[in-house]
């Protein structure tokens, strides 16, 4: 994206009767890593010796996957099976004591949750557990499910316990819940965050992306559907529970825009056909005459090539993106302004000089970094600028699980489309219509979540819709 504003959300990975089950759910999670990158962890189910012995252990910690089980020794989390997570600051905060998985010992044994989105009314069921006598660790709201399944009737089958509790959750949560002799992977009844189910021999696997199965050589089943809690147990048989009152599913339309892998099936549809799409969409409602169209990397990619092909302009690879330029650089405030984008992003000046460019991306949110960039691409040589944007225009704060500016700082909620084009200085801005979106993904207008650009909140805004701070504020 040309901003930095919009971060990805969080990735889950379960392994169920798998000998290498911790392995598994780390190179799951290695191929999620898109998904999440500020703290990974794997928690492993062991019974050596039968039930009575069983046991969880858990390694978790700040960082990329790779980085955080660098050195690890897998021998270390045993069992067949596991529940890992990658994740972003979305509630709560950047904290060692947010990473997922979350673990807990239980009357009836240790129990660990996994979870990518958020509760809407997370502060108000943490207001009330709190009155009740519950002690909280963290500042997540993840922690609120492991509060409601201790406090539901300890008579009750463990999966009536976690149908109570994820029943008073409101908002967007897909959950991998790992206990002692059972695993269950539940959606929200919106079906917000994107859960599906996969097999390999005798195991069942189950991943926010089907990337994941990819990797490990395991067959797409399918998905968990929306408002469905999917419960394993011994005999590796899948049950299917309707824990919530029936509701029109509207996942998340930003998967298929950023969101998602591009080689990755989400919500039943493949990624980068739809991609395509999304440029093809955008050439026929935002033409322009132009010498050659360009992406910025990778994001940018599919779109770009679904312009090019539906305009006939010529498609050119004029960005080249180092890789090895992570999340964590600090941009300098006085010296070189735009050195951040200098270093992430290079023009080809021989391709580019004296070129009528379009260059295509998925979104601008703040804008300040669209603006570096159009800069960047005119004192390369370009002799025109026409940004194209593959979506609409971003005016609404995601509360279901992505890290999203506030309203007053999306451009697009601020200024219009010609405001935009000349705080840039570029020669032409267009975006994508909402239309012309659903028309790319294949779908009925309104019948997924796309409040980033409508506005349109259908599973509620949060208890502190001002986004007020927590009261636990923890420091490391």
């Amino acid at each position: 994206m040309f901003s930095t504003g919009f971060r990805d959300e969080c990735g889950l990975m379960g392994v169920w009767n798998h000998a290498e089950a911790a392995n598994f759910t780390y190179l799951g999670l290695y191929s999620q890593q898109h998904r999440g990158q500020e703290g990974a962890g794997v928690a492993a189910y062991d019974h050596p010796g039968g039930e009575s012995t069983a046991f969880m252990r858990v390694h978790r910690g700040m960082g990329l996957v790779a980085d955080v089980f660098s050195g690890f020794d897998f021998s270390r989390l045993p069992g067949r099976t596991a529940v890992g997570h990658v994740r972003y600051t979305t509630a709560g905060g950047n904290l060692a004591c947010n990473v997922q998985p979350f673990v807990a010992e239980l009357e009836h044994g240790s129990i660990a949750v996994a979870h990518n989105g958020n509760l809407v009314n997370a502060d108000s069921l943490r207001s009330s557990l709190i009155s009740q006598g519950s002690i909280f660790s963290s500042s997540s709201d993840t922690e609120v499910f492991l509060h409601l399944i201790a406090r539901a009737s300890s008579n009750a089958p463990m999966s009536e316990r976690v149908r109570d509790a994820v029943r008073q959750a409101r908002g967007a949560f897909s959950l991998i819940i790992l206990c002692r002799d059972r695993l269950f992977a539940i959606r929200d009844p919106h079906g917000l965050r994107p859960l599906c189910i996969g097999r390999l021999g005798e195991s069942y696997l189950f991943a926010s992306e089907t990337c994941a199965f990819d990797l490990l050589g395991a067959e797409y089943v399918r998905d968990v559907q929306p408002g469905e809690m999917v419960e394993i147990e011994a005999g590796s048989k899948l049950i299917s529970h309707s824990p919530f009152p029936v509701t029109a599913p509207s996942p998340c339309i930003f998967e298929f825009v950023y969101f998602a892998r591009p080689d990755s099936d989400v919500f039943e549809r493949n990624v980068y056909p739809i991609r395509k799409r999304l440029g093809e969409e955008l050439a026929r409602e935002c033409p322009v005459a132009a010498d050659i169209v360009i992406p910025v990397p990778d994001s940018g990619v599919p779109a770009a090539l679904g312009y090019a092909q539906a305009s006939g302009i010529p498609f050119e690879l004029g960005l080249i993106r180092n890789h090895y330029v992570g999340r964590t650089f600090i941009e300098p405030k006085q010296a070189i302004r735009d050195f951040g984008v200098k270093l992430k992003l290079n023009p080809i000046r021989e391709l580019l000089s004296g070129k009528r460019v379009v260059v295509v991306d998925d979104s601008i949110v703040r804008g300040t970094t669209s603006r570096k960039l159009v800069q960047h691409l005119r004192r390369a040589g370009a002799s025109e600028v026409h940004v194209r944007i593959s979506a609409p225009p971003t005016t609404d704060p995601c509360y279901y699980g992505i890290d999203t500016p506030t309203k007053s700082e999306l451009i697009g909620s601020t200024m219009t489309v010609e405001a935009i084009c000349k705080f840039m200085e570029a020669d032409s801005l267009g975006y994508l219509s909402v239309a012309g979106m659903y028309r790319a993904v294949g779908a009925p207008q309104d019948s997924f979540c796309d409040a980033c650009f409508t506005g349109k909140y259908k599973a509620g805004v949060p208890d502190d819709f001002e986004g007020r701070p927590r009261g636990l504020q923890i420091l490391e």
